[in-house]
């Protein structure tokens, strides 16, 4: 089963049939400032009940609800007496098991379609267009509704497209409202949480922070505690509330590989610990990774290396940390991680699914591992993450830097990774996000990779000579959450300004190319 809440406010539970916007339901349901978490379809009756909910919905998923092994939910579930709101299969699953019927009919709806609203709308969709705009993918149709449940919207193909029973507090509707595509979406989530299940909208990241200073306080008492900071969003934030918590029983620990981006150990050096506070100890560790980087190419062996080096280089000055403690008598008990809930679901702690991909801040820890670990954002987005940064005073340039993975610019060099070649791809990184933030365009992009490919040369003419020089490549991507998406539509301007520059500037390099590919298929980076 899931592991238990980490916040004072009772959940409301999102249950995941496989859906791919599962997490997407979670945040938006905290952007109507309430708390939610993920739990599995697998989860029985009385697993769900031993989380104290305060409302269920039951997510969509790519099954038929006819298929054999179909994810199913535990009947009992219904007789909890949660609010419950039912999202494409999960309505589906609602009405089938509640005594409706579940027809393929052979009409589909995919994307963009017109729904009319039956009524007044009821609760659910009260205050909202009799005409509308919902974003639909299925296949099968709610055909009747249960006993009891009065159908409150319908389309072309789906005679009832939502419904709901006031007394139950059940509800369900065939499109997705957490999608941006859906016109009233977030209303129809709002109109559930407040005004059908009655929960107010508290949550906010104010009391995320009371809530996790108390609670760091209480973990570690006395104890001295060190923390990994690698200058990215999620390692300052959790740092930065464990300091606000306990002070200088922290110590921050910045290992330099030598794969960062410029300017980046001048910004936690300098910014991050004028606005902070914290202690900060500096391992200059480049020259130890490129020596074990040489030769290397396979892009997973790179960030093995990479990994496992980052440890060495941890576990030295933890030990030489761990032996100025004991001999001030405060032992060094705790470790600071800066894993989010998207790191927790991914990896198969969040929902009881397979582990989709390793992270840093979760899988790879060493075996021997002899600290409590301390994870205060662990039941957060990283949207949420970055606000609770500005309310803690972490300067802007760091809290809304975009993700940048563990490895840094090792895996965004395709080929051997050297000295010369990641003085190369700094300079062109720099100029592509200045030129990005000089065109305003930094909240529109989830990240922007720009990627070397050092093994591969192409010809071109400067100067009236000919040149052999290297290609970088543009990634921008918009994204909610990284699941999902797809290359951000940059204006040409912009990209002529990035290009030109990068030719100009930087040494080596005669070519700029973008890359348009979504994910799926393509992940964000290259390696």
């Amino acid at each position: 089963m899931t592991e238990p809440t980490q916040t004072a406010h009772r959940p409301v539970l999102v249950v995941d049939f496989g859906a791919q916007y599962a997490q997407l339901i979670a945040r938006r349901v905290r952007e109507a400032g309430v708390y939610s978490e993920i739990v599995p379809h697998t989860a029985t009756a009385s697993e769900i009940a031993e989380r104290n909910p305060v409302a269920l919905i039951l997510s969509g998923g790519p099954s038929s609800v006819y298929e054999p092994g179909a994810p199913q939910l535990d009947p009992a579930v219904f007789d909890l007496g949660l609010p419950t709101l039912g999202i494409c299969y999960g309505f589906q699953v609602m009405a089938q098991t509640l005594g409706g019927e579940v027809a393929n009919t052979g009409l589909r709806e995919y994307g963009a379609t017109d729904a009319s609203v039956c009524g007044d709308g009821g609760v659910l969709l009260s205050g909202q267009p009799a005409e509308q705009n919902v974003w639909m993918s299925h296949g099968d149709q709610v055909a009747k509704a249960p006993a009891g449940f009065a159908v409150l919207a319908s389309t072309p193909a789906t005679p009832v497209a939502a419904f709901g029973d006031d007394r139950k507090r059940f509800y369900g509707v065939q499109w997705h409202p957490e999608v941006r595509h859906s016109d009233h979406g977030q209303q129809v989530l709002e109109n559930f949480l407040h005004k059908a299940a009655g929960l107010d909208a508290s949550w906010n990241s104010g009391n995320v922070i009371a809530e996790q200073v108390e609670r760091i306080r209480a973990q570690v008492g006395n104890a001295r505690v060190i923390s990994a900071l690698s200058g990215g969003v999620d390692s300052a934030v959790s740092t930065a509330l464990v300091h606000k918590a306990i002070g200088d029983q922290l110590t921050a620990v910045f290992v330099d590989h030598g794969l960062l981006r410029k300017g980046e150990r001048e910004q936690v050096e300098q910014d991050y610990v004028a606005s902070t506070g914290v202690r900060l100890v500096t391992v200059d560790a480049a020259d130890t990774f490129l020596e074990h980087l040489a030769g290397v190419t396979d892009p997973e062996q790179k960030r093995k290396i990479i990994g496992r080096e980052f440890i060495r280089a941890f576990e030295k000055v933890q030990r030489e940390l761990v032996a100025e403690a004991a001999a001030s008598g405060e032992p060094i008990r705790f470790l600071v991680q800066g894993t989010l809930y998207p790191d927790v679901v991914e990896s198969g702690g969040g929902t009881g699914t397979a582990n989709i991909k390793s992270h840093h801040n979760v899988g790879g820890l060493p075996e021997d591992l002899e600290f409590e670990l301390i994870e205060p954002l662990r039941t957060l987005f990283k949207d949420e993450v970055r606000q609770i940064g500005r309310d803690l005073g972490i300067p802007e340039a760091i809290v809304a830097r975009q993700p940048f993975p563990g490895p840094g610019l090792g895996i965004r060099i395709i080929g051997e990774v050297t000295r010369d070649r990641l003085e190369i791809l700094r300079d062109a990184d720099a100029i592509a996000r200045e030129e990005l933030s000089r065109a305003g365009l930094d909240g529109e992009i989830w990240q922007c990779p720009v990627v070397l490919l050092a093994d591969v040369r192409s010809v071109g003419v400067q100067g009236d000579g000919r040149t052999y020089g290297h290609p970088i490549v543009l990634r921008p991507v918009s994204s909610e959450d990284a699941m999902t998406a797809d290359w951000t539509r940059l204006p040409y301007d912009v990209l002529a300004r990035i290009s030109n520059r990068i030719i100009n500037e930087v040494r080596e390099v005669n070519r700029v190319v973008l890359d348009v590919t979504s994910k799926p298929p393509a992940t964000i980076e290259w390696e």
